[in-house]
């Protein structure tokens, strides 16, 4: 697989949802890659990415942006509250607000350097203990205990349980979302995300179809 059959597939899958061209952002979730995988996806002039930590992102995106120029970088993992300055200061959108503190450490934080990063918070939709994210039954309280705050809460994120039918959990997101009147929706990944885009999602995260399995 490759950049422009994803491109492709996601242009096909935008059609079959009589949904607008270009209506869904791919995100080219770059982490764990080598250089040797990810500079050709920057050579053909993609500049959306992602990576889960904010250690590696610092290790890498700083020569990369001096080399190709803006690049629009999400951060789609847990995020450490001890980190998130540098996660600020690093990133255009942060995809895991998942608790009150965080929440807090952000606004505190954007007062301090006068911008904040766009956020989608994360909900653990199949409720499962070892992945981070609120639980749905909290999900609207928390966004505006977000919003309360002041936060640029654009949309809501999901992860769903490899053994259950993503379908549901993207339709269960999609109600949160447009619930609490939040258009962007983070969601779908290479196994799935076609059927995300059926259910509205407007930016799926793409990595192993892309880049191929990390090493």
């Amino acid at each position: 697989m490759s950049l422009s059959d994803i491109r492709a597939r996601i242009a096909a899958a935008e059609a079959a949802a009589q949904r607008p061209a270009g209506s869904v952002q791919l995100i080219a979730v770059s982490k764990e890659q080598p250089e040797d995988r990810v500079l050709p996806v920057l050579e053909a002039g993609h500049r959306l990415f992602g990576e889960n930590r904010v250690q590696e992102a610092a290790g890498k995106w700083p020569a990369w942006r001096e080399r190709f120029g803006a690049v629009d970088l999400h951060l789609l993992g847990p995020l450490q509250s001890n980190k998130a300055r540098q996660a600020m200061e690093l990133f255009q959108t942060i995809h895991s607000l998942d608790r009150p503190k965080l929440a807090q450490t952000f606004a505190r934080l954007a007062q301090e350097l006068g911008q904040c990063p766009q956020l989608f918070v994360q909900v653990n939709t199949g409720a499962e203990p070892q992945k981070a994210g609120i639980l749905p039954e909290d999900a609207d309280r928390f966004i505006t205990v977000a919003r309360a705050l002041d936060l640029p809460v654009i949309g809501v994120m999901c992860i769903p349980p490899v053994d259950e039918d993503p379908a549901t959990h993207f339709a269960q997101l999609a109600e949160i979302g447009a619930r609490n009147g939040l258009d962007a929706l983070s969601m779908g990944m290479s196994d799935d995300f076609e059927v995300a885009i059926a259910h509205g999602a407007t930016h799926v995260r793409v990595g192993s179809a892309i880049f191929g399995a990390r090493r």
